[in-house]
């Protein structure tokens, strides 16, 4: 863990913002709090964090909204939190971008524990690669920018993706028409031990379906292959 790494907790909740401030603190963390969105929106311009603890319901903008929002300029980690537990509201939080998610109440150290894999796992893309990338990748009318991780078609607003997503989407682009099985994903994106939820790689595909797809009920890019797992059905066309 690195002792610069700067965690924003987003709480309306001042006891639990302190209360978290305080463990974080002890933890070696740097923290920085805010109680809604305009103060998130601040804190982010001043600072830069390197996780974002996130709390689901809030009045005005709610975590949701708030976090698909950060999506659409940053891949800053976020993990949601929520005094709901139910799967669906889990899957609507990681399906707008969040990276993990926790109901409340919780254990503090189990949240030490998930931003250290979480930080570790957004950190995982090996540098070197990262240098020998192409510039610009195109497939299906998308230009893909490796170096900032964003989407583009023709003169619509461009994508961030978050880096669960790109490493994902590098993977299928690298292996264009071919089948990869869920296993594969995980091996080549993330450590199997490492995962917060054993759906985080449908999760990803969801998500990329949400911004790829013109109908992502009924996805034709992204290719449900039964019984093995995911194939991406585009030529690749990669600019140096």
């Amino acid at each position: 863990m690195n002792k610069s790494d700067h965690i924003l907790i987003v709480d309306d909740d001042e006891e639990i913002r302190q209360l978290l401030s305080d463990y974080l603190q002890s933890a070696g963390y740097r923290t920085w709090v805010a109680a809604d969105g305009k103060a998130m929106r601040e804190q982010l311009d001043k600072v830069q964090i390197d996780l974002i603890v996130l709390d689901l319901m809030m009045p005005g903008e709610d975590g949701v909204a708030l976090c698909r929002e950060l999506r659409t300029h940053s891949d800053i980690p976020v993990i949601m939190l929520t005094a709901r537990g139910s799967p669906l509201d889990r899957i609507v939080g990681l399906e707008v971008g969040a990276d993990d998610y926790m109901p409340k109440p919780f254990e503090p150290r189990e949240l030490v524990a998930r931003i250290k894999v979480i930080l570790k796992r957004a950190r995982s893309y090996p540098l070197q690669a990262a240098r020998n990338a192409p510039g610009f990748i195109r497939f299906a009318g998308w230009r893909l920018d490796t170096q900032a991780r964003q989407l583009q078609r023709d003169d619509e607003p461009v994508i961030t993706l978050g880096s669960s997503d790109y490493l994902v989407l590098r993977t299928l682009i690298d292996h264009a028409n071919r089948a990869l099985t869920r296993d594969y994903l995980l091996n080549n994106v993330y450590s199997k031990d490492s995962l917060p939820f054993d759906r985080s790689i449908d999760v990803c595909i969801s998500r990329l379906r949400q911004h790829l797809e013109p109908d992502p009920r009924h996805p034709t890019l992204i290719r449900t292959v039964r019984n093995t797992g995911y194939m991406l059905t585009a030529d690749v066309v990669v600019e140096e």
